[in-house]
C-alpha cells in the first residue's frame, strides 16, 4: 500500500487542526514539530493494553508572553496604511495579526510538548498521535484565555525477542541440475539462432497468417506458435505449407492462456468459441546458433570463454547465482515469517487502521487499507522486531555499507546490461547519483536493506537454521506454497 512504518525511535508527529476562529477570515494551520520544550499540563490515560490519550492544558501563561514577543516584533516592521513603517500602534497590529499569532505558540508549544512527551515515555509509539477534534470548531481563539487539546495514541510495550530457542526455519541452496543446463543451452541457440522461412512447417515453427471465424465475426492476423498447440491437435500444424487452411477449435487446440496467444484482450478471448479456420501465409523458424566462438563471443563478450565446456560451465555458474539469489530472497523472508509468528506483539489495530485512513485519505479509500492491513501489519511487527534486535546488539548500517550495497546493485545492472566492463570508471558517479535521487527515499530504502542484511545475518549465527539442498523442481513447489 506504500504506507510508511514510523516508530519512536525516529518519531515525527504531523497534527493538523482545522479551526474556525470567529473572525472575518477562517484559518486553518498544521501543527510542526519545534524544538524548544515548555513542560505544559500533560496527562496520559491508558484506556486500553495498546491505545490511549493524551490531553494537554493550556493556560495563558504558556503562551501570552511570546505571543506578545512576536506583536511587539511585527509592529517594529508593519506596514500598514495610514502609518509610517513600523509606526502602526501594538494595539491595531494586535487586532490584525493576534489570532494568527496566537494560533502559531500555541502551534509550536502543542507540537514540542507533545513530541518531547512522547521521547520520554517507555513504549514505543505507532503511527502519529490523531488530533480528537471533536470541540475544535468550538474554540473563541479571540476570547479564549485556557485551551485543551486531546490526541489518540497506538503504542506497544516492551518488544521481547527470543533468539535463544532457536526457530522452525531453513536456509535453502539449489543444485543446478544437467536438466536446467541444457535448457539454458537451448534457449541460449534459439535466442541467437538464425530465422529462415521453410517452404513446409515442423513442430516449434510460428506460422503467421489469418485466423477467422466459421460465421465471419472474427478476423485477426497474427503469428501463432506450435510450441503453444495441443498435442492432439498438433498435427494439424506440422507438415502444411504456405496458403494451407486449417480449421480447428482454438478454445481446444490452444493448450495455455489463449488472450495471450491470439494477443487479445481476456474478455474477448473468453468469447472465442467453435470452429475457425487459420490460412497460412508464411512460416518462420529458428535455426539454433552453434556452438562455437562467434555464439560464445555474444553471449558473454570477447574471448571470454572459448571452449565448448567452459561455455557450459560459466552457464551452470550464471544459473547457479541466479537461482541463489532468488533463494537468498525466499529463505530470508520465511526467516522473517518464522520471528514474526514467534513473537507475540499486541498491536493497536483500530488506532492503525484509523491512522492509515487519515494519514493516506487522498490515495487510499477504507476499502484498500482494509484490503492491504495484514500486509502491513506483517511490516510493522517486523519493524519491531527488527529494531528491537538492532537496538539490543548494536546493528547498524553505515554510510559505506550503503555506497558498497548500491555498488553491488548497480555492477548487477550493468553487467545484466552487457556494460559492466565498460562502466567501471564512472561507477561512483552512478552511485551517487542514484543515491541522491528520490529526495533521498533510494538512500534511505539502501540503508533499510543494509540493516536489513545485518540483522538477518545476526540472527542465522544465533539460531543455526537448518540448511537443505534443493532442486529447481522442489523451489517451485515451495514457491507455490
Amino acid at each position: 500500500m506504500g504506507v510508511r512504518v514510523p516508530l519512536s525511535a525516529h518519531y515525527n508527529p504531523s497534527i493538523l487542526i482545522t479551526s474556525l476562529l470567529g473572525s472575518d477570515r477562517d484559518w486553518g494551520f498544521l501543527l510542526l514539530v519545534t524544538l524548544n520544550f515548555i513542560p505544559l499540563e500533560i496527562t496520559l490515560d491508558k484506556h486500553a493494553a495498546n491505545e490511549a490519550s493524551i490531553k494537554i492544558r493550556l493556560t495563558e501563561a504558556d503562551y501570552q508572553p511570546k505571543v506578545d514577543s512576536k506583536l511587539k516584533e511585527y509592529a517594529r516592521k508593519a506596514t500598514i496604511k495610514g502609518f509610517r513603517p513600523g509606526k502602526a500602534p501594538v494595539s491595531i497590529v494586535k487586532n490584525l495579526y493576534g489570532t494568527p499569532v496566537l494560533i502559531e505558540e500555541i502551534n509550536q508549544l502543542l507540537s514540542s510538548s507533545l513530541n518531547e512527551y512522547i521521547k520520554e515515555q517507555p513504549f514505543k509509539v505507532l503511527g502519529d498521535p490523531l488530533p480528537m477534534t471533536e470541540t475544535v470548531g468550538d474554540l473563541d481563539w479571540k476570547k479564549q484565555k485556557e485551551f485543551e487539546f486531546s490526541y489518540k495514541i497506538g503504542f506497544v510495550d516492551q518488544v521481547e525477542v527470543d533468539l535463544e530457542s532457536g526457530l522452525d526455519a531453513k536456509v535453502y541452496t539449489l543444485e543446478v541440475t544437467e536438466k536446467e543446463v541444457n535448457d539454458a543451452l537451448a534457449n541460449i541457440k534459439r535466442q541467437y539462432g538464425k530465422m529462415t522461412n521453410p517452404e513446409v512447417s515442423e513442430e516449434n515453427d510460428f506460422l503467421y497468417g489469418d485466423l477467422k471465424s466459421a460465421d465471419g465475426s472474427f478476423e485477426k492476423t497474427l503469428s501463432l506458435p506450435l510450441s503453444k498447440i495441443d498435442k492432439d491437435s498438433l498435427q494439424q500444424f506440422v507438415g502444411v505449407e504456405k496458403s494451407s487452411i486449417i480449421t480447428f477449435t482454438p478454445s481446444e487446440a490452444i493448450k495455455e492462456d489463449l488472450s495471450e496467444v491470439l494477443d487479445l484482450p481476456e474478455d474477448e478471448a473468453k468469447h472465442i468459441s467453435g470452429e475457425y479456420t487459420f490460412t497460412v501465409q508464411n512460416i518462420n523458424r529458428t535455426e539454433e546458433a552453434e556452438l562455437n566462438q562467434e555464439l560464445f563471443d555474444k553471449v558473454f563478450g570477447p574471448n571470454q570463454v572459448t571452449t565448448e565446456e567452459a561455455f557450459i560451465a560459466k552457464i551452470k555458474e550464471i544459473l547457479a547465482e541466479n537461482y541463489n539469489k532468488e533463494l537468498k530472497v525466499f529463505s530470508d523472508e520465511a526467516l522473517k515469517k518464522s520471528l514474526i509468528k514467534k513473537t507475540s506483539i499486541d498491536l493497536p489495530e483500530e488506532f492503525l487502521k484509523e491512522w492509515l485512513i487519515r494519514a493516506n485519505s487522498e490515495k487510499f479509500s477504507e476499502a484498500d487499507v482494509e484490503k492491504e492491513f495484514p500486509m502491513y501489519v506483517q511490516q510493522l511487527t517486523w519493524s519491531l522486531i527488527s529494531n528491537t534486535i538492532a537496538e539490543e546488539n548494536n546493528i547498524k548500517a553505515e554510510h559505506s555499507d550503503v555506497i558498497e550495497k548500491t555498488r553491488e546493485m548497480i555492477r548487477e545492472q550493468l553487467g545484466t546490461s552487457g556494460m559492466g566492463a565498460h562502466m567501471e570508471d564512472n561507477m561512483d558517479m552512478f552511485v551517487n547519483n542514484y543515491l541522491q535521487a528520490n529526495e533521498g527515499q533510494n538512500y534511505m530504502q539502501m540503508m533499510t536493506a543494509v540493516q536489513n542484511d545485518k540483522i538477518l545475518a545476526f540472527v542465522k549465527e544465533k539460531v543455526s537454521p537448518q540448511e537443505e539442498v534443493i532442486t529447481v523442481e522442489r523451489f517451485n513447489e515451495l514457491l507455490e506454497n
